[in-house]
């Protein structure tokens, strides 16, 4: 029998957590630490961990730890390898020579451009990248920030070439017993379901966020406009621009998750979606008729600007190599050493030979059983995306022709801005592989781990409501860490616990925790921290946060209905469970009904208790297809599928519903008999 206390005890690694980084506003290199002794003082006393466990676990995370930040510092020597050589600023020349006008310039960097940096490099580096380059063209530095944040969140779940998924949900989920026991048993492999995952990620992020770039000119345009009539109208006037952007990175975006690999789809979204728009564009489509720009500098609020001023961040960015104007190079050039990063990563996972070759034994390392304990880490350094991250660098070498002191800042630079997360990374992850392992050891309590015990108590208390927050889960995690692959390593199996126990589809539940990872960098505390101080405006986090608090409301509000109708409608599969969904199918259908009663138009006709009625039959018959049922030919369950009754009982009813508009009485025939 579980106690409250049992709970809470469980819970306190993660409330310390929280408290110290959402209350205090301790910076996670401090934070974590505390965090994760208290998880081992936990472990120790109260789940009878032995020492030798608590070793192994902690040192399994401390290996976990080293691959996220191999595949960062990889990313970070590229990132600074093109910044050094000029070809960022290239790049982004290219997209802002498209137009003058403000909103086709968020578009085009605050969107694509950040998406790129997010799908290449990650942990934060989007906002600090692009938010300058935006200052740089003018932009007000608050709106330059609230642009780059909302711009690159679709692309989170798939940043630094997939890293939150294949460390964030992969290993975490193969490095525990119970979780990879049920996904083997369940017919996947690890690295299959957690490709299913990302998968599911990206539907969701493709049906909720493709709007994102009309949202990002939506609240530029409102919050810094004209003060003094504030509207939305010029958000409005570049509406199919935005969309058609959307759409455009979401369509590869979604086909690159489905049918290649979790580390391609924002890589592949930003580039295929960014050819496509700027080409349209350059071909005088979709362009404002006219130009849309902030006020006069004199009418800005005094917290729009901080120390640097707009339009000089930037402004000697133009020489490098003592003399040599980024102008003079080709787009195509400033691109070369992504696009060899793509040919590289495809070559290496879709041609056998040489996957085969880099997973060998000779580029593995590897400890066995560590401690006597049966954990055994391991560390691919060859497979991982930082080694071809690295060598991307190296290709660039000679092809921007880069001196030795360029050579240099970069790989220094790259170094200074992986010591922070390094402490941070080790100690939340090796926190979380404590709480993982502590239902693991011999005499390990019949309450499970500390997150099985945590993900039964959530899943008994939501019950069948859990898929409507799922995602705020995963997006609380992220906004305490900073990081969706911290919060997925936090939160992914427990997610996966708790749809287990309430007989959910894992790979939907899962995948909602990693979008919510994603959604949580909206108000993450230190990538505001890193994007602001970017653009000298160190202080201004609570007004960002507060701006952010709109997209995420909408974001994750549309995942989480998304989830429910997913889980319990459209795509259940072989863990959903028919009775669960009863009560919410019949609960949509009265809330249906009552939104017609309460219509005041036509009184009389609709809003009638007959008319309700029509409706309730409406409703109730158009979820027959839904409704569950089982083969009479192979016993089995029959999801979603129409049959020839559905129409005959839609049809009807639509012809029901038409028909009380011009009598009362006519609606009573019509109405259905139960199919309870």
């Amino acid at each position: 029998m579980t106690s409250g206390i049992d709970i809470v005890v469980a819970a306190l690694p993660l409330l310390i957590a929280g408290v110290l980084l959402v209350g205090f506003l301790w910076p996670a290199t401090r934070a974590m630490p505390i965090a994760w002794a208290a998880a081992v003082a936990i472990g120790f006393f109260a789940w009878d961990m032995p020492v030798n466990w608590l070793l192994a676990a902690s040192g399994n995370g401390v290996m976990t730890a080293i691959t996220i930040l191999w595949i960062v510092f990889g990313a970070l020597v590229l990132l600074y390898t093109l910044m050094e050589a000029g070809a960022l600023d290239r790049i982004n020349e290219g997209f802002a020579a498209v137009s003058d006008d403000r909103r086709v310039q968020i578009v085009l960097i605050a969107f694509f451009m950040a998406t790129f940096v997010e799908g290449a490099a990650g942990f934060g580096t989007p906002a600090a990248v692009v938010a300058p380059l935006l200052l740089g063209l003018g932009f007000p530095a608050l709106a330059a920030v609230v642009a780059a944040i909302i711009g690159h969140i679709i692309a989170v779940t798939y940043g630094a070439v997939g890293t939150p998924i294949v460390v964030g949900i992969q290993n975490p989920l193969g490095n525990a017993d119970f979780t990879r026991e049920a996904i083997e048993g369940g017919g996947f492999t690890v690295q299959n379901f957690s490709t299913e995952v990302a998968a599911w990620a990206a539907t969701y992020h493709a049906l909720i966020g493709f709007v994102m770039p009309l949202f990002a000119v939506g609240m530029v345009v409102y919050f810094f406009g004209d003060q003094d009539e504030r509207s939305l109208a010029p958000a409005f006037e570049v509406a199919p621009l935005c969309l058609f952007a959307g759409i455009s990175f979401a369509v590869p975006y979604w086909i690159s998750a489905w049918y290649f690999t979790a580390e391609f789809p924002s890589l592949i979204g930003s580039m295929v979606g960014g050819a496509i728009v700027v080409s349209v564009l350059r071909a005088g489509y979709l362009l404002p008729e006219d130009e849309w720009d902030f006020p006069e500098r004199d009418q800005w609020a005094d917290h729009w600007v901080g120390s640097i001023e707009p339009g000089q961040a930037g402004a000697d960015t133009d020489m490098t190599d003592g003399g040599t104007t980024t102008r003079d190079m080709s787009l195509l050039k400033a691109w070369s050493p992504y696009v060899a990063l793509v040919v590289l990563l495809v070559v290496t996972r879709a041609v056998g030979p040489v996957s085969n070759f880099i997973n060998r034994d000779i580029f593995i390392i590897s400890f066995s059983e560590i401690f006597g304990t049966p954990i055994s880490p391991s560390f691919a350094w060859m497979n991982v995306p930082g080694f071809w991250l690295i060598m991307s660098a190296v290709i660039a070498i000679p092809i921007f022709g880069m001196s030795g002191d360029e050579i240099s800042a970069a790989w220094k630079e790259a170094v200074r801005k992986i010591a922070s997360p390094f402490i941070a990374l080790v100690f939340v992850i090796a926190m979380v592989q404590v709480m993982l392992q502590s239902g693991s050891h011999p005499g390990a309590p019949d309450v499970g781990s500390m997150i099985v015990l945590l993900a039964q108590t959530t899943a008994d208390t939501l019950g069948v409501a859990y898929p409507a927050v799922a995602a705020l889960i995963g997006a609380l995690g992220a906004a305490m860490a900073g990081s969706n692959t911290v919060s997925n390593i936090t939160f992914g199996a427990f997610q996966f616990e708790a749809a287990t126990q309430l007989g959910l589809p894992r790979t939907i539940i899962v995948g909602a925790q990693a979008v919510g990872g994603a959604i949580g960098n909206l108000v993450a505390i230190h990538n505001l921290v890193a994007a602001l101080a970017t653009v000298g405006l160190v202080g201004q986090e609570g007004r960002v946060m507060r701006l952010n608090l709109i997209p995420l409301l909408y974001y994750s509000s549309g995942v989480g209905l998304l989830a429910l109708l997913f889980s319990y409608v459209l795509f259940g599969g072989v863990f959903w469970r028919p009775d669960d969904c009863r009560h919410f199918l019949w609960a949509l259908v009265e809330i249906l009904s009552l939104s017609v009663t309460l219509r005041p138009s036509n009184p009389g006709k609709i809003g009638t208790n007959t008319d309700v009625r029509v409706w309730s039959g409406l409703c109730q018959s158009s979820l027959i297809s839904l409704w569950p049922r089982q083969s009479r030919y192979t016993g089995t369950w029959l999801v979603g599928r129409w049959s020839w009754e559905s129409f005959v009982w839609f049809g009807s009813h639509c012809v029901a519903v038409f028909a009380s508009r011009w009598s009362v009485s006519a609606t009573a025939r019509t109405v259905p008999p139960s199919i309870a």
